[in-house]
């Protein structure tokens, strides 16, 4: 199995669920600060980050084109969304390709709780409370060859239940992809759920995507399809865009959108009022690799302002 990541939270810092659901009591229960929980750690931000977006912003203010180009159309119109059965085809250069059932895929893995900062390519961000397993596990299970190089995701394609798709807004269906040891990097995950309930339809249920480090659109929604394969494969807004939105995209404060800077970010619902009825003000800087400087080793000798 994969390098599993090791937490370092201890049984006596772990928060009560009534708190876990209330942003005020949580930060009572964690404290002001971030000594309680330790500096550094790979998944927990630090001070007023630990407190996580709440579940209305998360649910109510997303992208998913699929169902509407407005912040709360994936909310109004994912409902239609079918999610049970559901299956994910993993094939490519792998030993045992198939379709797999999801409640199969989740009888092999270790779901685990991850709280990751979540940033927008459009300069907003969140803090997100996952639930799911980590990307390396799957791809082990399916058994990965040694010329895979690469990892591609394909979203799940239905019109009658997708309104958005009727718009060439994109080349449907979404696709994304990764370098395999991006992949297989222990803080990739694919998601299941969000503060301990299935994961909702607008943001990707039954099963998605979370790369922490990169930016959001690369954490593609509702999986359908995995294909290892040996060429870098096509993604959709690179294709719809490449001068806007490289293959990489890694969070990188010191390269700037061609129509935006990418040096702060707007914090949704801060100032613990949420997004309905007025928008956050809060900004705050942003870091390079979105915090997780863990995986930097992954790009020693690239030029990541010429691999956006």
């Amino acid at each position: 199995m994969a390098r599993r990541w090791i937490n370092d939270l201890t049984p006596e810092r772990a928060t009560p669920e009534a708190a876990w659901l209330n942003r005020r009591q949580l930060l009572a229960a964690l404290g002001a600060g971030a000594a309680a929980v330790g500096a550094g750690g790979p998944v927990l931000a630090q001070g007023a980050e630990l407190e996580p977006t709440s579940f209305e912003d998360i649910t109510n203010y997303c992208n998913y084109y699929e169902f509407g180009t407005g912040k709360g159309d994936p909310a109004e119109n994912a409902h239609m969304l079918t999610t049970e059965p559901w299956s994910v085809k993993i094939d490519g250069l792998v030993e045992r390709p198939g379709d797999y059932g999801l409640q199969e895929i989740l009888s092999e893995m270790t779901v685990e709780d991850r709280l990751y900062r979540f940033r927008c390519v459009e300069a907003w961000s969140m803090v997100i409370p996952w639930n799911g397993f980590e990307l390396a596990d799957l791809l082990e299970m399916a058994g990965v060859m040694p010329e895979a190089r690469y990892v591609a995701f394909e979203t799940v394609l239905r019109p009658d239940e997708m309104p958005g798709t009727r718009r060439n807004v994109l080349d449907w269906p979404y696709v994304e992809g990764l370098r395999l040891d991006e992949a297989m990097h222990p803080l990739a995950i694919m998601a299941t759920g969000l503060y301990g309930k299935p994961l909702p339809n607008q943001n990707g249920a039954p099963i998605r995507l979370v790369v922490p480090w990169k930016y959001g659109f690369k954490s593609i929604k509702s999986v359908v399809r995995i294909t290892l394969t040996e060429e870098e494969p096509p993604t959709s807004w690179n294709k719809a865009n490449p001068r806007e939105y490289g293959f990489y995209s890694n969070v990188n404060p010191q390269v700037s959108h061609p129509r935006w800077s990418q040096a702060e970010e707007r914090v949704i619902g801060s100032g613990g009022e949420g997004i309905f009825g007025r928008l956050s003000v809060e900004r705050q800087p942003t870091r390079m690799f979105n915090g997780y400087d863990e995986v930097a080793a992954l790009y020693e000798g690239m030029d990541l302002s010429e691999y956006f």
